[in-house]
């Protein structure tokens, strides 16, 4: 029957080197659920470069006689094409799925985000940091009010969940009861915040709403990448994702780019720059006044000096040509206050031009997350090459083994019956001796792949110090030159 179709070839997985040595886009290959989240969690950046070039299938294991479902959502972040869930159940597992289809028309397909399609792109479904090219998102949410939710006398409460990587799921957040109104409840609390969505092309937020017993009510999904900011009535689902006539929410929403602590000023200073402006003139003004004051106070004395020196040494026509002090301290001390503040001035407007880059910012340079794929793909292959060490070494000690066992059974044969013991002794013994040679190959072959590893290591981190420090130095250079050209202006 296999040979009939005329897209896809089944084929029985082996591993991701096999396949990746294989090349055949068109062979497929299932995964019982507990041989996928084997895979997932032992080699997750294998098993989306595997998804990327060929499909696969993954199946519930045959213990689950409740019809239950696992959860897709781990397999889609590996980027799994056909997650098959059993549709007799319908619970959170299979709500999710229903919702998350319903998009694209509901035509039963879904486009994985580009990075997840792109070769020159490796991905750690685990990851927690930033993914290189992805903007993060912060996503608020704030329940306001319910409409037509239940005829009963009985608590509302909404609880909304985030799905998505290991990092971005979070399902705590849930309003409080309403006190006997379910019909049209209103909460009107403080919205809830998530506030690092590390990849809003995979997360999805869930908003449902249950009776005080847990009894179900409604439910949306919605995908976090189509959330705009506003306020939004929110029209509910059923278990099997069927609209209901009257039932919905009434919400505000706000999505943007995620801003870390560290660079919140200057979010600000960018949103609001005429607040930002005024903030530094108030500043200046602060320090020159300050600066003017001790300046007055610091001349004060001098002059005192002054007089009572030229009163001891100067003859009486010198001291009366010349002024008197009480002259010069008003026109001295405006000098210094206008001055300082023009200087103040151009220093903000200056650091505002050309503001120093980060770390962080060094290390999204082009140049060095080229120098970081180069140095996986370098530490990968030095581990394929000790994995390959090690097959062929269990291949010599297994051949090994069934020569010793080979000729101990030929040997137990053509023996008599009182000369066993001792040949089974001499056997065991040669047995113990090979056993141990093959955990000293073994030992010594893993010892010679952790030095070489520790030196790989330690030379990568050189040239990423030394790629760093180059990086660094063309700023530097291109502030400098950015700093003349402000200067000749």
């Amino acid at each position: 029957m296999s040979t009939l179709v005329n897209y896809i070839e089944p084929v029985k997985f082996k591993s991701f080197e096999v396949a990746s040595k294989r090349n055949k886009s068109y062979e497929m290959s299932s995964f019982v659920e507990t041989k996928g989240l084997e895979q997932l969690t032992n080699s997750p950046m294998e098993f989306v470069e595997y998804n990327k070039k060929q499909l696969s299938r993954i199946y519930p294991k045959g213990t689950r006689v409740d019809s239950s479902n696992y959860m897709p959502q781990l397999f889609w972040n590996a980027g799994c094409q056909l997650v098959a869930l059993n549709f007799q159940s319908l619970d959170l597992p299979m709500q999710l799925n229903l919702g998350i289809f319903e998009y694209n028309r509901r035509s039963g397909y879904l486009l994985k985000p580009e990075f997840m399609r792109r070769q020159d792109k490796p991905f750690d479904p685990f990851t927690e940091d930033i993914v290189d090219g992805i903007v993060a998102n912060t996503v608020k949410v704030k329940i306001i009010s319910g409409q037509f939710l239940s005829d009963k006398r009985v608590g509302i409460y909404v609880e909304v969940d985030m799905f998505g990587l290991p990092v971005d799921t979070k399902r705590k957040f849930r309003t409080r009861a309403s006190q006997g109104n379910s019909f049209n409840p209103v909460w009107d609390e403080e919205p809830f915040v998530f506030h690092k969505v590390v990849l809003p092309t995979l997360a999805s937020l869930r908003i449902a709403v249950f009776e005080e017993g847990g009894k179900f009510v409604g439910h949306r999904i919605l995908p976090v990448s189509a959330i705009r900011s506003g306020y939004h009535y929110i029209c509910l689902r059923s278990e099997s994702n069927q609209p209901l006539c009257l039932p919905a929410l009434l919400v505000y929403t706000e999505a943007y780019d995620y801003i870390p602590d560290d660079h919140q000023n200057y979010a600000e200073a960018l949103i609001n720059p005429i607040k930002h402006v005024s903030l530094l003139d108030q500043r200046a003004k602060q320090l020159a006044a300050l600066m003017g004051e001790s300046e007055e106070c610091a001349e004060k004395p001098r002059e005192s000096l002054g007089r009572s020196r030229s009163d001891a040494s100067s003859s009486p026509p010198e001291e009366a040509c010349r002024p008197p002090p009480a002259l010069l301290s008003p026109t001295r001390t405006p000098s210094v206050a206008p001055s300082q503040v023009q200087r103040d001035d151009l220093i903000a407007s200056i650091l505002s031009e050309v503001s120093p880059q980060s770390v962080e910012e060094l290390r999204q340079h082009k140049a060095f997350v080229k120098l970081l794929k180069k140095q996986y793909r370098e530490l990968k292959e030095l581990r394929r090459k000790h994995m390959k060490k090690i097959c062929s070494l269990n291949k010599k000690q297994n051949a090994q083994l069934s020569q010793v066992e080979r000729s101990r059974q030929r040997s137990r044969e053509g023996s008599p019956r009182g000369s066993l013991g001792s040949m089974d002794a001499v056997r065991q013994g040669q047995g113990q001796e090979l056993q141990e040679w093959q955990m000293q190959g073994l030992l010594q072959l893993r010892e010679a792949q952790h030095q070489l590893e520790r030196d790989c290591k330690q030379e990568h981190l050189h040239q990423a110090q030394q790629r760093l420090r180059e990086i660094a130095r063309d700023c530097q250079t291109a502030q400098l030159k950015k700093l003349k050209e402000i200067g000749e202006k």
